[in-house]
């Protein structure tokens, strides 16, 4: 059963992006994860007047069990970290049956 991981980010300082990439995408491989819209996709208002992100990430792991240990990685923290000094978001995880 897949899961996703679906982050809302709003960007305020891009200097922690390009080494946050490569070694996020590494550690979601590592648990049998994939990008489905890669941080940087657009995002269009199809409806609602809510605030939209400047962007939103999701991806997709076999379970939820893979997707909470790709976040819950100890070599992710500190990725973690870096992403929170650049940008303000939610992220959540949903079961898909």
């Amino acid at each position: 059963m897949a899961a996703y991981v679906i982050a809302r980010l709003d960007v305020h300082d891009t200097d922690w992006r390009h080494s946050y990439a490569q070694r996020t995408r590494d550690l979601i491989r590592k648990h049998g994860g994939r990008e489905v819209a890669p941080f940087g996709s657009t995002v269009d208002v199809l409806e609602g007047a809510g605030k939209v992100p400047s962007t939103i990430v999701i991806l997709e792991f076999p379970s939820v069990k893979q997707a909470k240990a790709w976040y819950h990685d100890p070599d992710y923290a500190p990725l973690i970290a870096m992403r929170q000094s650049g940008a303000d978001g939610d992220l959540v995880v949903v079961d898909a049956p």
